[in-house]
């Protein structure tokens, strides 16, 4: 097959994915109004909700594809949406009808964070038992609406004490669950906090998923999910990595507070007011994989979805995926090609120079050299790693492809992989060899997609 053609497909396939988590489309291919009744459909799960009684149906969101969702929600809703506050990013804006946007800091919280968080809070504590609170989720929620603690006791603490603490963690080893239960007990809305003031209205959260595996309290922080950390971990924690010294006096404060049982823990697993709540994934790397099977079967390809938690150092897996793509030159039958493998997830990677890359490019410049310690079959393999934000790192690329023609084109242009990737510099190898996938913002992110292709 031709570089080109097998290009096209891996991009073909890659962009079905997209279509699938596009937040505008996911709205309004998932859900429908029929008389009084709306039904959620994701694929993967189903829900109806009658209306009939149902006095107003407010909206919040929160995150950098929320304005997006409520576009296409006010399509499908109509005059039955009665109006609704959602905070976004700088820039990520939609003309909205009915759904006030409210733009804030991403990825550090700013004072436009804090504005959105007080708004938002007010607007859904006039909701009743009759009314339906839809909340619209996407990455970067916990930023964009952020509130520093305030509460009993005159206990609270400043945005800058707020930023402090998450320098320290990030900087003292902690993994990303010990981080998000200290930032959980030191918000207003994090951890299950935002349910408790949109109670006794229902509640349904429709989230986009940006975090592997999908675990709801990890996105967005879990503002309408069951937190099940509690202030006595965080003592726990604190101690671990020996912080008590280093952590402003109102925070530790706070953390003994709440240890003592002196200041509400956040709301936990069987509190009264999840009943009234539902989280529903609405679009997930899963989702997009199915998608792009699903075009690679329409273009002939036999096709596997390996698994959508992927994770790792970017150049490691490049080992794995061209591994596979070997394994299926030398034991699969040809009726059984071209095959199409797709996987997804969100791999690391160390910097070992002062390049410019992702992690999507270097697994692409990874697979490159390998492919050529391989040179009688490597043809019939190629490569596309990208992610679904259309930014890969640091730069205006979505990701890269892979191919013995991208190598041997960087070989005719004195180019060795090798050395670009000890120099973390990957973006200038595929800028040169042709193999860059540009995108540009595509308004949406489920992580990344890795396809191989064999013929």
């Amino acid at each position: 097959m031709e570089n080109r053609k097998a290009m096209d497909i891996l991009e073909s396939v890659f962009r079905a994915g997209l279509k699938r988590i596009d937040p505008l489309l996911m709205m309004k291919n998932q859900l429908t109004l029929k008389g009084d009744e709306l039904t959620i459909d994701t694929g993967t799960e189903r829900h109806s909700v009658d209306l009939g009684n149902v006095e107003r149906i407010l909206v919040t969101g929160m995150g950098k594809a929320s304005a997006r969702m409520a576009l296409g929600l006010e399509q499908v809703l109509g005059d039955r949406l009665d109006s609704g506050i959602i905070a976004v990013k700088y820039g990520h804006v939609e003309t909205l009808k009915k759904i006030k946007l409210m733009e804030a800091g991403h990825p550090v919280p700013d004072r436009g964070s804090i504005n959105a968080a007080n708004e938002i809070i007010s607007y859904v504590k006039g909701a009743g038992d009759k009314d339906i609170v839809i909340n619209l989720v996407s990455g970067g929620g916990s930023s964009v609406m952020s509130l520093p603690y305030s509460g009993e006791g005159g206990m609270s603490i400043s945005l800058e004490e707020k930023q402090a603490v998450s320098k320290l963690l990030l900087a003292c080893g902690a993994d990303i669950h010990e981080i998000n239960c200290i930032r959980k007990h030191l918000s207003g809305v994090k951890g299950g906090r935002f349910a408790e003031m949109i109670y006794p209205a229902r509640c349904f959260s429709l989230i986009l998923s940006d975090v592997v595996g999908d675990n709801l309290d990890a996105i967005a922080s879990g503002a309408t999910v069951p937190d099940s950390t509690s202030f006595g971990d965080v003592i726990n924690i604190v101690s671990r990595y020996s912080l008590g010294d280093k952590l402003p006096e109102n925070v530790m404060k706070i953390f003994h507070a709440g240890a003592e049982g002196k200041i509400p823990d956040t709301p936990k697993p069987g509190s009264a007011i999840f009943s009234r709540v539902r989280n529903i994934l609405i679009g997930t790397n899963y989702h997009a994989l199915l998608a792009s099977a699903e075009e690679a079967r329409r273009l002939g390809c036999k096709t596997e979805v390996l698994t959508s938690v992927l994770t790792g150092e970017a150049r490691e897996i490049a080992h794995f995926f061209a591994a596979m793509g070997r394994d299926a030159c030398t034991w699969r039958d040809s009726c059984d090609l071209p095959i199409c493998i797709i996987a997804g997830g969100e791999t690391t990677v160390t910097l070992k120079g002062d390049g410019l890359g992702g992690r999507c490019q270097e697994m692409a410049l990874s697979f490159i050299d390998n492919l050529r310690k391989t040179p009688l079959i490597a043809d019939r393999i190629f490569f596309l790693a990208a992610g679904t934000d259309g930014n890969d790192g640091p730069t205006d690329a979505a990701g890269a492809f892979a191919s013995m023609e991208l190598f041997r084109k960087g070989k005719e242009l004195g180019l060795d992989p090798e050395k670009f990737i000890t120099a973390s510099d990957s973006y200038h190898y595929h800028e040169k060899t042709g193999g860059l996938l540009k995108t540009g913002p595509t308004g949406t992110n489920v992580c990344d997609i890795h396809i191989v292709l064999v013929v």
